[in-house]
This record gives C-alpha cells, structure tokens and sequence, in this order.
C-alpha cells in the first residue's frame, strides 16, 4: 500500500496527517518528515529497526554478552577516576543483587549531577549492553530508573508498560527525535489505526500460507508478542513480519504475472525460420557458437515462432557472446520481411552494435541504419525516411528510436542491451513501435535470482553460462596509488610484447571537467614520459561521433597501443589484442561496472590481467568492493557481492527500474518469501476469469494502485 494510495479518499483515517495527531507537534512533526513519514500509513509500514528484549529482568550472574539487557541492583560505590591510558576522568559506579558485583562507567556525564543521582544504598533498575574487558564485566552508559524507598520492581514494570516486561521496538530516527517519545507516538498510531489496515490478498492464499491478517501483523511487527522466540525476531522471520513481506511481494508478482499473461494473450508473429540470413551468417563467422549460444538461440526461435508476442530476458557474462545471438535472432525477424529495432543505452555502445553489425548485414544485402540524439537533422530525416518506408531492414540506436517521430514500417522485433539501464517504461515504449512485437533485452550484468524475479519477473529467462574456447582467465590485483609505476612498467611489458592496454579515468557528471582534465594531463604526461615509443589515443564523451569511431578503429587495428579513456567503455568493445586493463580511481566505479570494465581483456589468447588502482580516499566499502573484483571472475558472485553491500536500489538504480524500494521486504533475506508469492501469484493469474470474476473487484482494484502505472496495468478495469 503506497502512502499516497488514499489521496483522493479524505475519508480514509490511514490518510490522517501526522501533524494531527496528538502529541505530535510541528517540531517534530517537521522531524517525521525528514524521515519520509507524513502520515498514519507511511508511519504504520515503517517498522522497527530491531527490538530490545526487556521481557524479563535479569540477575547479575545471568547476563550474557549478546545485547542490551534489564538487571538490578544496589549501589555499593560511586565515584570519578582515571583511565589508565588516556589519562581522562570517567565516573564508575559499582552494583550488586547479590548474585554478582557490576561495574558501570560514564565518559561522558557532568560530576554534580551524578553525585546527586548515585546514592550508595539506592537501588534501581538499569538498561544496557553488558561487556566483558579481561576478567571486568562493563557496562557503559546504562539508562538508569531508581526505585522510590519500598517500592517493588513489579510496580515499576506494570507503571511503565513502554520500558519493561515486553520486547521493545527500537525505530530508525533523525536527529533531536527519541526513541521514547518515537515509542510514544508509533504505540498511538498502532493502537488507533492499525486495526483499520486491511489488505484483499485472497483468504485461501492468506490460509494457505498461514498468514496474519494485515492489521494483526502489523500490530505485532510494532510490539511482538512476549511469547515470540528471541530468535526470529532478530532473524526478521517472525509471522508478522512474514506477513508483511509476503502481502508486499505478492502484489508485485500480481502485476508482473499479469504483464506476461497480457503479453502471452496478444497476437505476435508466428515467424517461419528458413535460414535465408542465418546460414550464411554462421558460415561468415570466424568461430563456432558455443552449446550455450545454440541453446539460448533455439529458446528464442521457439519463442518467436509462437503466435504470442516473445518477451525474453537473455542474460550471459561479459564476453559470452549475447551480441552475435542477438544478431541471429534479427535475420529471423527480417527473413520474415519486418524489421529489427536494437537499442543501447550509450552511444559508444550503440555506435560499436552499428559498426559490428554494419559489414555481415551489407554481406548478406541488407540494410542498417544508426540513429541517437547526435545524429545531424539531416541524416536524421534521411534514416527516418528508411525507417517508416521499410527500406530499412535493422535500426541501432540510443534512446532516441523510442522517442516520438520514429515510425516503422513493420516492426518484427525489438532488442534492448543494457537491459539494467532501462525499465518497464522503456520496453513498453518499444513494444509500442509496433503491432505486438517480439522483445529480447539483454543484460551482461548478471542478476541475483531474487533481483531477476522482482524486476523482469514478467520475462522469461535465457542464459548463456559458457564463454568462447580460447577465453583466458584475467588476474585482478588491487594497488595503491604508490604502485602506480609497477602498472605502468607492466603495461610497458605488455605492449613491448605486441599487446595492447587500456587505461581508464573515472568520469562523474558533477565534476565532468574536472575528471576531463585530469585525463587529458595524465594522456598527455604518458604520452611523453611514460609511454613515448607507442602510439596512444585519447576517447572522451566530448569527440564527435565520427572521430569516436575513427578512434576505435585504429585501436582494434593496432594502429593505437594504448587506449586511455573516460567514457564508459565498458560494454560494446571487442579487441582480442588487448591484455591490460588499468582503472583508475577504481573504488569510484561500481561493482558491476569494474566487472564490465574487466571483460575488455581476456579475449585473445594472451594472459591477461586487470590492475585497480586506488586512491588514498578510498573508503571501507571501496576497499571491500575492490577485494571482491581481487578475489573473483564469477559475474553472479560478484553481483550477489554488489547486492548485499550497496542494496538492490543501488544496484538496479531504482529510477531506471521503475520500482520503488520495498519498505518491509528484503530482497536479500527474503528471497524465499518471494518464490512462494510468485507460485501464488502466477497461480491465481492462470485462472483465465481473474480480470473479470467479481470476486476479484478489490483484488483489482489494489493492484491498481500500487503498481498500475509502473507495471503498464491501466487496464485493470
């Protein structure tokens, strides 16, 4: 349930502002927003960050090392002292129940008020994380509830409910926000409005899976039950939560089920294959395809040879041969008299597609045309001409076949590469190009499961797991700007031997210039110091297309030795030749995009290696990124790598993929939850009267507002 889902609906109390609450102020209500909480629901689904187990207070000789805990005790002594080493004043208290003895330490604290407030003899009830330091027990800055003279810890417990005897939630919060006063507004919120949450997942599928209703489950994911395990509270595998998780997911895979189905239900082109381009293709080829290229490519036929419309996700490494499938598959489509739209999200790569495609189409007779944002306006209205009249048999280009003014002829297929760089918009852009074509998007940045599911969960599936015979593996190392002359002395080794290198800058858009003169003064240096007896070249986002172009093809000649970049080069090259690939900065770049970047060399015969220079800002996660690249060629341990350090919305881009991040699920520990909601999902959805059975209605209805607009649901009655 999105926060915004009752906009329109005033009446609706999971609507109420924050701001009217009781209690809640403008000061901290301004607060709540800065945490993205501006009403009762979005404050509902923001769950606590983890729960304090205060169900039981414990004794001095019970407590453990693993979390905060509740003890009592009286107090023996207090008084300041020094530490040993540091010389600085701490304030110490000594306790005892008789069952052990406790040592209390402040480092922070102002003398005449803990004089006041620790009395020897007093006793109290104290919260903290016990620590063991050499043979001492410690606890450091205890939160602190003194008992009035008589008064028993039973009264204490049952006259402060939010403190003791119960797991208590610990909320994610802003600066100058409590966790008192947060506990004090989320217990009004739950206590009022939780029971009013409702979700119309269907009863059986809710029995089915032993599932909470909405409003229990979100009741207990707030204040759990005493009786629930310690364990899977803290595993976040408690029923409430699963509830949750399970509600979340569900929906999602909904709307992605009913995509494939809409798309299964289409009339598409029952292509015929006769082999008319592919045959002489194949023999053109100065290699054989791999069994994994011939399997993914007899998927993709059978898809297109169906009367439904194909919409498959081809997933391979980098250097598996995704490009040359993609080509096989577009001779299909075209021997079927239609035409072939392939879209790259760069032009760098667009331009090598073109370039690569261009000399086995002229070949065979046919006819390619490029178009991007930087085509001139009148080549522009030249290849639009081609493309509405049918001369054109294939289109490569940027995002600029998508947009308005591009018309086909008769448009067979689509291929979208760099498949993570675009989104469900985009393919339903595409699709819209034409009269139900097929669709093939590619990616070399391989997926987790759990991630390939929730975004291309209305896609099926191809991967092509072999790399070509003659595919060398790459040895990374990981250096320090201080090892910068050993690269190059290696580099220089390289390319005495006949090899060729890369080396690549960083290049981010805030500081664009910047990046540009630094790679401009680090060519020029290389050039005259450091690599005078070899040809170099320069490639930046600010050469024109032809001198781009020019470029590439001096380098994939060998006319160029040395190639230094800033643009993203990391998809689209193929230069067998080249055996060094040295990134600079190289903790500015993501995982995915090293692992890309990496894929350049390897392509020959020759031993090859990737060297990672980074600098001395390099921070605890770069290191961590860079030891990962150090460590492994596998993409998909990568990507698992780069999914659990930097999070799905990160690796995706959430922009680019069209979904938001989920506010309870995890894509990375809930993966099983996921694979049951899809099974429920795609099981309701194979009910052919799902979109017009009355009972249905709400269940409708809710998809819509979740996820009509992002999923091309519209239609959902």
């Amino acid at each position: 349930m999105s926060a915004t889902r009752y906009e329109s609906l005033s009446s609706n109390p999971l609507a109420t502002p924050l701001h009217q609450l009781r209690g809640v102020g403008p000061r901290i209500a301004e607060k709540l927003s800065k945490m993205g909480l501006s009403d009762i629901e979005s404050a509902l689904y923001s769950l606590p960050l983890r729960y304090e187990d205060r169900r039981n207070i414990r004794k001095i000789s019970q407590l453990h090392e693993q979390g905060i805990q509740v003890f009592t005790g009286k107090i023996l002594a207090a008084g300041e002292s020094n530490t040993v080493r540091q010389r600085r004043k701490i304030y110490e208290v000594v306790i005892s129940d008789g069952t052990g003895k406790l040592c209390l330490k402040w480092f922070h604290y102002r003398k005449p008020l803990m004089q006041k407030k620790f009395v020897v003899g007093q006793q109290a009830v104290f919260i903290g994380e016990p620590k063991r330091f050499g043979a001492v027990r410690e606890v450091h800055h205890p939160d602190v509830q003194f008992l009035a003279p008589g008064q028993a810890i039973s009264d204490l417990t049952s006259a402060d409910p939010l403190s003791y005897g119960c797991y208590l939630p610990v909320y994610a919060l802003t600066e100058g926000l409590h966790q008192k006063t947060a506990r004090k507004i989320w217990r009004k919120v739950v206590e009022g409005f939780a029971p009013l949450a409702s979700s119309p997942l269907p009863e059986d599928i809710r029995q089915r899976q032993g599932l909470l209703p909405i409003s229990r489950a979100l009741q207990l994911a707030h204040w759990p039950s005493a009786e629930t395990p310690v364990e899977q509270l803290e595993a976040g595998t408690d029923l409430a939560r699963r509830s949750l998780v399970f509600d979340e997911f569900f929906f999602l895979e909904l709307g992605l089920a009913l995509r494939r189905q809409g798309i299964a239900l289409e009339e598409g082109f029952s292509f015929t294959v006769a082999h008319r381009y592919t045959a002489p293709l194949a023999k053109m080829l100065p290699y054989r395809l791999t069994d994994a290229q011939r399997r993914v490519l007899n998927e993709i036929k059978q898809d297109m040879m169906a009367s439904r419309p194909m919409n498959r996700l081809l997933q391979g490494d980098v250097g598996s041969g995704k490009t040359i499938v993609a080509l096989m598959s577009s001779l299909i489509a075209i021997e079927n008299h239609t035409q072939v739209a392939v879209v790259a999200p760069t032009e760098i790569l667009a331009e090598q597609h073109f370039l690569q495609f261009q000399p086995w189409l002229e070949q065979l007779g046919l006819k390619v045309v490029y178009l991007s944002g930087s085509t001139t306006a009148r080549d522009k209205k030249s290849v639009l001409r081609q493309i509405s009249a049918g001369e054109a048999d294939m289109v490569v280009g940027t995002h600029a076949v998508l947009q308005q003014g591009v018309n086909f002829h008769k448009l067979g297929l689509g291929i979208i590469d760099e498949q993570h760089r675009f989104g469900v918009r985009q393919r339903a852009a595409l699709r819209k190009k034409g009269t139900h074509p097929d669709l093939l998007v590619m990616t070399a940045t391989p997926i987790p499961r759990s991630l390939a599911l929730t975004v291309y969960g209305d896609l099926s599936l191809s991967i092509i797991d072999e790399l070509p015979p003659g595919r060398t593996p790459i040895k990374t190392r990981v250096l320090s700007d201080q090892d910068r002359i050993k690269a190059y002395r290696h580099i220089h080794a390289e390319l005495s031997r006949g090899q060729q290198a890369y080396i690549v800058y960083p290049l981010v858009e805030e500081t664009e210039k910047s990046d540009l003169l630094a790679a401009s003064e680090g060519f020029d240096y290389l050039r005259q110091e450091v690599f005078p007896d070899f040809q170099l070249g320069l490639l930046h986002g600010r050469l024109k297309s032809e001198e781009k172009e020019q470029l590439m093809r001096a380098f994939k000649a060998g006319n160029i030795q040395l190639l230094i970049a800033t643009t993203v080069i990391e998809v689209g090259i193929d230069v067998p030749n080249a055996s060094v690939m040295m990134v600079e900065h190289a903790e500015r770049f993501g995982l995915a995009q090293l692992h890309q970047l990496r894929g350049r060399v390897g392509r020959g015969a020759a031993a090859s290696c990737c060297l990672l220079i980074r600098s001395q800002r390099c921070t605890e996660e770069g290191r961590q990124r860079l030891a990962v690249m150090a460590e492994s060629n596998d993409g998909f341990r990568i990507a698992e790598a780069d999914l659990a350090i930097r999070g799905p919305g990160e690796v995706l881009g959430t922009r680019q993929s069209g979904l938001p991040d989920f506010r309870v699920a995890n894509l990375l520990s809930d993966g099983r939850i996921l694979e049951e909601a899809r099974q429920e999902a795609f099981r309701l959805v194979e009910n052919n009267h799902f979109i017009d059975d009355p009972r249905y209605d709400e269940l409708r209805q809710e998809l819509k507002m979740r996820w009509g607009g992002r999923l091309e649901l519209a239609s959902l009655g």
